[in-house]
């Protein structure tokens, strides 16, 4: 069981939206954690994030400026910190497609900083966020991603004696995250037209509360190298347009430069080394450092059928309409209505 009191941990990105709930959480269920570091380069974000969660009343938490590309501030920021949470990164498709090298330097210098401070300092355990952009990726943030993604888990290569575990968690957009397509709705419905980009476009649906869950669960599980994906529902675009703007006209737009029309979490060629592990998904490592046999039998785990994958649009479970609307109440806005 995982048990963060008496710890130390440091969120890269920490001000973001995954950031801010991880901080929620782990202050809610660890109230005597040691240190809780907010690591980001955005001083405004955490200036407000302050005024939240005062270092007043939350004695163990610290907002660090810096940047995942500078290295020896990484360093500094790590010094005595056991776990890191690493959710920094350049993610907006058309912005990183136009400004390539500064996606680089954020998604994969960046991610090539993480491992390196963490295996210079006391670090034992490190979990990275990836995207479902990164499994056959059509767009440079998502080929980031996935040079990100191989990163962390060849890190595990290199720890030598150092007590350390390195592994990574897959999903979509978050529900009500900054950016995604809920909020955008939410907002554009008051002009009478929603823009569809794609009427078979599809999304996979995970709230922030399931997102925190899956780091939680990789913090606490993993035996390092594993890419964790987790078991959501998925809706149709078109059915979210209907859930937030029932009255509203559906206008076909056209996909964006480097957008799928389906999303992709486990491609035919992972599924040689995808495990399912009942709640999620693990795509483990080609040649592990741990003995397959024994992880196996720990985790009941089950190889999934040679060709398998797992995108939103070949999903066994959706979510319609009305459990759209619900979703958007519980997690988002308790008073939103479609009146």
């Amino acid at each position: 069981m995982l048990d963060l009191n008496g710890k130390s941990i440091l969120i890269t990105g920490g001000t973001g939206s995954l950031g801010k709930h991880l901080t929620k959480n782990i202050l809610t269920k660890f109230p005597n954690v040691k240190r809780l570091v907010i690591y980001s380069r955005d001083e405004q974000k955490q200036f407000e994030m302050a005024q939240e969660y005062p270092m007043s009343k939350y004695p163990a938490i610290r907002y660090f400026i810096g940047d995942v590309r500078d290295e020896d501030r990484l360093k500094k920021a790590l010094k005595d910190i056991e776990y890191v949470i690493h959710t920094a990164a350049m993610k907006h498709v058309p912005i990183a497609e136009y400004n390539p090298m500064e996606c680089v330097k954020t998604n994969v210098l960046g991610a090539e900083n993480v491992i390196n401070a963490s295996l210079e300092t006391e670090v034992i355990n490190v979990v990275a966020l990836s995207t479902d952009k990164a499994a056959a990726p059509i767009n440079l943030y998502g080929a980031t991603k996935l040079c990100s993604d191989k990163l962390f888990v060849a890190a595990n290569n290199i720890r030598g004696k150092h007590n350390i575990k390195f592994s990574v968690v897959r999903y979509g957009n978050v529900m009500g995250s900054n950016g995604s397509v809920i909020p955008f709705f939410i907002k554009k419905r008051k002009e009478g037209v929603l823009p569809i980009t794609d009427a078979n476009m599809t999304r996979f649906n995970i709230s922030l509360q399931e997102g925190v869950d899956l780091v939680l669960h990789a913090m606490e599980t993993a035996w390092g190298g594993e890419i964790f994906v987790p078991k959501i529902p998925s809706y149709k675009l078109t059915d979210v347009a209907t859930a937030i703007g029932p009255n509203c006209k559906q206008e076909i737009v056209g996909i964006r430069p480097g957008e799928k029309v389906h999303e992709e979490m486990i491609t035919a060629s992972d599924s040689f080394s995808t495990y399912d592990l009942g709640k999620y998904y693990a795509i483990l490592p080609q040649v592990p450092n741990f003995n397959l046999p024994d992880y196996v039998i720990h985790f009941n785990a089950k190889a999934v059928t040679q060709g398998f994958q797992y995108n939103s649009g070949e999903n066994k479970e959706w979510i319609g309409v009305d459990e759209i609307r619900k979703l958007i109440i519980e997690n988002l806005d308790p008073n939103f209505s479609i009146d």
